[in-house]
């Protein structure tokens, strides 16, 4: 097979998914089928039913990841955040998950995360400036 190797700026959804199939593909000869699915819990202004924040996360090989979880300023102190990572792990827990893991910015909420029986796995330096990009895992009885 001849190959060459093409530098493209701002890839399209196209693009990925054209390197994300064989890697797929490769991983579930390996490991089995991620049996992925994704959730959400959303938070709503009571008024308008707008979704003001939440927590979205994808299940793949038995571990729950948290991709985004964003509290509204006005709902902060409130136990919104604390409310939705009891529901996540309820959600894990019902989908027989082994664990929850998550990343998340030094300037963020690391205290939070341990507060909820998280325990620090990683962490990456200067990432961004002057700050770290830490990982977080919480495994499941």
């Amino acid at each position: 097979m001849n190959a060459r190797i093409e530098k493209k700026a701002n890839p399209g959804e196209e693009d990925r998914s054209a390197i994300l199939r064989p890697l797929r593909a490769y991983n579930i000869a390996q490991a089995g089928d991620p049996k992925p699915e994704a959730i959400a819990l959303l938070v709503r202004d009571e008024n308008s039913n707008e979704v003001i924040g939440g927590l979205y996360g994808e299940i793949f090989y038995r571990w729950l990841f948290i991709e985004l979880l964003a509290i509204p300023a006005k709902a902060r102190g409130q136990g919104t955040g604390s409310q939705l990572m009891k529901m996540v792990e309820e959600v894990a827990r019902e989908k027989g998950c082994t664990g929850i893991w998550l990343d998340t910015f030094s300037f963020q909420a690391p205290a939070f995360y341990e507060k909820h029986g998280y325990s620090q796995f990683g962490e990456l330096d200067i990432y961004p400036a002057e700050h770290k990009r830490l990982f977080f895992q919480k495994r499941l009885q």
